[in-house]
């Protein structure tokens, strides 16, 4: 018989999650989560469902209805707006700058759609000639592309997609988790017919639950779909004409039925973590999205300076660099493991954490984030003092405070 094994109660050590996320949750955001349970149809709780919707439609600045959760990680939410709008032999376009258009590609895959990718080196974006000439070629049924790829550290630029998409008659989907609020993207106005996100970015919540939102051409698409499990189906119900979505949970009908005014019982909502995401948008909306977005940009430029007073070398397109997010090229001199020996070293010595990376940027370069609660003036220069440190530990030579005197002038200049 194995015996019983007890562990102490958790106590995690400080760190400073400096890197591509996840991040240090606002404190704010844990103290809701500490709110007391309630039931799911809780006259309280459903109140608290449709403050949600509210809120994150002002975050998404979209006025689309169907404005909630999906309990799961963010790619809970693309399969949910994959397997509900993709029947077999749709076709899927997707532009692929880094590794999370790859994950695009083989969720719709899952889903047993045509899929075309187009790609560009990691480090590069689409001009939106690039994508409309894919558009008009391929004639998909969804256009499916992230905002910000945080494996490149650069931003694809989305203002004419949408419109392309539609001229089109496709549907354009975007994941976003790496870069709203940290950046604008203004759903309506650019036309997007779906978003999702999750909240370990710029948000500054935990990973755990995404956001989504999407317009009626969307709805209209999941509703010929429209199932209704037994057990709760009203009487009279008759389903839609399309195929069943393969998925009971990520089915997209039964949870708008569930958001819905109709309140019909899907799944138990995850209480504590809706009480994160209200939190998480409720925090932004105060700060203000233009304020939030400059406090991302003014990061983004003193990271850059910092580095570059280090005399390291910013990877990437620094004109569609994400604001929240830097990738740094690992200095010459440290090689193979010794650069994950310096991450390593950030993270015994300061208790900081910076990002590694992935394919064929892999061993080349580190990501060092600056997002949501994390995105202030003194984590950014402590970082920047510890990576000088441990750099210097492994006899790169660089200008002594040149880091944190580059980055402190950009704060200066701009008043603060």
């Amino acid at each position: 018989m194995t015996a019983n094994k007890i562990f102490e109660e958790l106590n995690p050590p400080p760190r400073l999650m400096m890197g591509p996320g996840p991040v240090n949750v606002d404190p704010r955001v844990l103290n809701a989560m500490s709110m007391p349970l309630l039931g799911q149809f809780d006259p309280a709780f459903t109140e608290y469902m449709d403050e949600v919707m509210v809120l994150y439609r002002q975050i998404f600045q979209t006025e689309n209805r169907w404005t909630f959760l999906i309990d799961g990680t963010a790619r809970a939410a693309i399969e949910t707006f994959m397997v509900s709008t993709i029947e077999p032999g749709d076709k899927v376009l997707v532009p692929v700058f880094g590794r999370f258009g790859h994950l695009l590609t083989e969720i719709a895959e899952r889903c047993a759609a045509d899929v075309e990718i187009i790609e560009v080196e990691w480090g590069e974006v689409f001009e939106p000639q690039q994508i409309e000439d894919a558009v008009k070629r391929v004639r998909p049924k969804i256009v499916a592309m992230c905002q910000g790829d945080t494996s490149t550290t650069v931003a694809q630029p989305l203002a004419e997609i949408g419109e392309i998409c539609a001229r089109y008659d496709a549907l354009s989907y975007v994941d976003a988790t790496a870069s709203l609020v940290g950046m604008d993207l203004p759903v309506d106005n650019w036309k997007i017919d779906c978003v999702s996100v999750s909240l370990q970015k710029c948000l500054a919540g935990p990973p755990g639950i995404a956001p989504i939102t999407f317009n009626d051409r969307v709805a209209e698409i999941v509703n010929r779909r429209k199932h209704i499990e037994k057990g709760i189906r009203p009487d009279g119900f008759e389903a839609a004409g399309g195929p069943m979505v393969s998925s009971n949970y990520f089915d997209l009908g039964m949870l708008m039925d569930y958001w819905s005014e109709a309140r019909l019982n899907h799944h138990t909502e995850a209480t504590s973590m809706l009480y994160a995401a209200r939190e998480c948008a409720r925090v932004v909306l105060k700060e203000g999205l233009q304020p939030c977005f400059n406090r991302h940009a003014l990061a983004s430029k003193a990271m850059v300076a910092g580095l570059e007073g280090l005399g390291l070398t910013v990877f990437g397109d620094k004109s569609h660099k994400m604001p929240n997010v830097t990738g740094v090229y690992i200095p010459d001199g440290i090689d193979g493991d010794e650069g994950e020996m310096v991450r390593s070293e950030m993270l015994h010595d300061f208790g900081i954490e910076i990002g590694t990376s992935f394919g064929p940027l892999h061993g080349k370069i580190w990501r060092i984030g600056a997002m949501g609660y994390n995105c202030q003036k003194h984590n950014i220069l402590t970082c920047l003092a510890a990576l000088e440190a441990t750099l210097r530990q492994h006899k790169v030579k660089m200008p002594a405070g040149g880091g944190v005197d580059a980055a402190l002038a950009e704060y200066r200049a701009a008043g603060q």
